[in-house]
């Protein structure tokens, strides 16, 4: 026995002393993977060629992550986003392209996305629309100023009207502040140009046993609705109750008696209208304009769209995240700040969106914890300081061998 064995054994305790240390200095430090000390025996070319079946001793061969996946705990901030499963957000520090499992994220002063170190988080923006546009991931920006009103272009109702009502036997003259000219009636809300709201009113009169006509009013509109220069719109449906004429939306125009307010230039889909044998009913009715609103907050859905809401009810989407996969996530080299960079080990990464792939999903309002387990750890602890005593006792006995032999 040499001196050799225990001072590697000793090195080798140490190092583990070290990985073991800064697994529990990290314990709650969220997206940190644990690391693994891992060693192998050492053995000399022995004088005649071959190797010495005795080894000289042990060294550390690599410091191994262990990329297991972590608790998820809940969170209050909406931009908070934990993985479950495969990936890492992929960060962007001025040019420098980093991956992290830590979504602790917030808005800096510009409305990007960024993490603590202020690193931008990438993904793919959106439209006005709100549709996705998936290319080259960018520097996410989310918007903070008030929605742009938008006016109602289209105008749907689906309505059931009762085929027992009785064709009158001579048609009265439509006159909205008179219900005996008309059957039945139904209002909607819609938005003109400034985002402000008026009262669409529709009345159904019946004129022959399956022919219906439409009229319809807007609140603070001139005169009625112009349905492409008439009044009225005719509604025509077959023996089985369905509509058969008009196929599809119409168009219409609303002119306000305020002359700063544009003229409404409407879509009117009653398509799905239906006259059967049961009482009036509306079964359906959607519009598309809304009011302006002020940013009430965002979420984060599972595939990564990031949704903003308003308090003008709406809701749009405004970007997703993108995640990264690589062939080899071991091969990915610690940078500290939790980010990692790709190495030759590691592959290229793979981008895309959550879900997708073999990307993991991910879970707004939350962030995933260490990996490392404390127990574990501990006990780690205790075994390494056992063999970094017995180590050096093997030092202790090769001293007090050579001093038998000073002796003799």
């Amino acid at each position: 026995m040499g001196f050799q064995h225990g001072l590697s054994g000793l090195r080798a305790a140490s190092a583990k002393l070290d990985v073991t240390g800064n697994n529990i200095a990290n314990a709650n430090t969220v997206g940190f993977k644990q690391s693994q000390a891992q060693f192998a025996d050492v053995y000399a070319n022995a004088l005649g060629g071959g190797r010495n079946q005795i080894g000289i001793g042990t060294q550390l061969i690599a410091v191994a992550q262990e990329l297991s996946q972590g608790n998820v705990t809940p969170t209050d901030n909406p931009l908070d986003v934990a993985i479950t499963g495969n990936g890492f957000f992929r960060m962007n520090n001025n040019g420098t392209t980093s991956y992290t499992r830590n979504g602790q994220f917030h808005l800096d002063k510009g409305g990007f996305l960024v993490n603590a170190s202020n690193y931008n988080v990438t993904g793919f923006g959106a439209d006005a629309a709100g549709t996705i546009i998936p290319n080259v991931p960018v520097n996410l920006r989310l918007p903070t100023a008030d929605l742009t009103p938008k006016p109602t272009t289209s105008f749907m109702a689906g309505v059931n009207l009762d085929a027992r009502t009785d064709v009158p036997s001579s048609l009265p003259t439509f006159d909205a502040a008179n219900p005996s000219t008309y059957t039945h009636s139904t209002s909607g809300e819609v938005f003109d140009s400034f985002g402000n709201a008026h009262i669409l009113n529709l009345y159904f009169q019946k004129t022959a046993s399956s022919n219906w006509g439409v009229y319809a009013t807007v609140e603070g509109s001139a005169s009625g609705v112009d349905f492409s220069g008439s009044s009225s719109l005719p509604l025509t449906f077959d023996s089985s109750g369905i509509m058969t004429i008009p196929t599809g939306s119409v168009s219409a125009t609303v002119n306000f008696t305020d002359p700063t307010i544009q003229p409404l230039a409407l879509s009117i889909d009653l398509s799905r209208s239906t006259q059967f044998g049961s009482k009036f009913g509306v079964n359906a009715m959607n519009q598309d304009g809304f009011a302006s609103g002020r940013l009430a907050g965002y979420s984060i859905a599972d595939n990564g769209e990031i949704r903003a809401s308003y308090t003008n009810n709406v809701t749009r989407t405004v970007g997703q995240l993108a995640l990264a996969g690589f062939s080899n996530p071991n091969g990915l080299k610690p940078m500290g700040n939790n980010q990692w960079v790709e190495t030759a080990e590691s592959g290229l990464p793979l981008i895309g969106t959550p879900e997708t792939g073999v990307l993991g999903s991910l879970q707004s309002s939350a962030v995933e914890e260490s990996n490392v387990d404390l127990t574990t750890e501990l006990v780690s602890l205790i075994m390494t300081q056992r063999v970094y005593q017995a180590n050096a006792k093997t030092i202790q006995t090769q001293d007090a061998v050579m001093q038998s032999i000073m002796n003799i």
